[in-house]
């Protein structure tokens, strides 16, 4: 077991900062918020800025837009380039505890290599697993000047995992042996998002619904690093008129577009309030009166179609 700090309950944000929010992001953000403040929890926010195309100063500006929202945040935000050692740390722990091993495979090798009855397509069918040392030798030279990746390795009983998601219900998911540090050396979101979660003391988890599939591997390794398991809650996403996942082609999505159309961040707060059936669509709210209205068993269990011409 990996020890770690133990810290009070918290819900959380964690945006990664490659460019504006658009309204589903935002949307989420807020029901995080309404999520973490509903229930007394300390609200924290967290950068996910490992990627070297993500930037400071789009964090910055990211931000500046959640606050202007309404939304707060309790104690300084976490940047996770600036806990690249604690990452480091965990990783030593588990390659000396034997739960790593190297992976020289591609992704498109992953891809197309057969897989049993019961795993995802895509779901890393452990080609690497049990190489020996002389075929690892090999391996190495094969993909020169590549790195191999590391993945965590999964004993049989843990492979299927069973949680109660606060908005999708009972859900299953079959893990994989998961990558948690990539080729070139980046540690993998699946990773750092639990390490942090447990740092920070987050045992409160709203996110879109499409990151509900990822979480039976998030709690395979809270259990490896004896993490507690945080509640989950996945929300729906908001969707473009296509009923496609809003994107820049479905127009004024981010706060800046709305507000060079005429909006304020008040009316955006508003919008997204209504979209949540917390208040009558251009009534003007704040944050406090949606979290006094706040009501989880009420929300919505479908994505919201974002019209831009007519805001349902």
């Amino acid at each position: 077991m990996v020890q770690h700090e133990k810290y009070s309950g918290a819900g959380r944000y964690a945006p990664s900062p490659s460019g504006d929010l658009h309204l589903g992001n935002l949307r989420t953000a807020l029901l995080a918020w309404l999520f973490a403040r509903s229930t007394g929890r300390s609200f924290v926010m967290r950068v996910e800025d490992l990627d070297r195309a993500r930037d400071q100063g789009s964090a910055a500006t990211q931000l500046e837009h959640l606050a202007s929202l309404g939304l707060n945040w309790d104690g300084p935000v976490v940047w996770q380039t600036e806990r690249i050692d604690a990452y480091a740390g965990i990783v030593r722990q588990l390659d000396e505890a034997g739960h790593l091993y190297e992976c020289y495979c591609t992704r498109r090798e992953i891809l197309e290599a057969p897989v049993a009855p019961h795993q995802p397509p895509g779901n890393y069918p452990g080609t690497c697993r049990d190489l020996s040392e002389s075929e690892r030798r090999e391996a190495r030279r094969r993909i020169a000047p590549r790195s191999a990746a590391l993945r965590l390795r999964f004993d049989e009983p843990h492979r299927e995992i069973s949680f109660t998601d606060g908005v999708c219900g009972e859900t299953t998911g079959v893990i994989d042996d998961f990558v948690i540090m990539r080729g070139d050396g980046a540690y993998a979101y699946n990773f750092v998002a639990v390490v942090d979660d447990a740092w920070q003391g987050v045992d409160q988890i709203v996110r879109g619904d499409d990151l509900l599939a990822s979480t039976p591997r998030h709690i395979a390794l809270q259990r490896l690093l004896g993490y507690a398991q945080p509640e989950y809650h996945h929300v729906p996403l908001v969707l473009g008129p296509d009923t496609k996942r809003l994107a820049k082609r479905d127009g004024a999505v981010t706060l800046p577009e709305l507000l060079e159309q005429g909006e304020t961040a008040q009316s955006v707060l508003s919008l997204l309030g209504a979209s949540l059936g917390l208040n009558e669509q251009g009534a003007r709210v704040t944050t406090q009166q949606l979290l006094e209205r706040f009501d989880e068993a009420r929300l919505p269990r479908e994505p919201w179609v974002w019209h831009p011409a007519s805001p349902q």
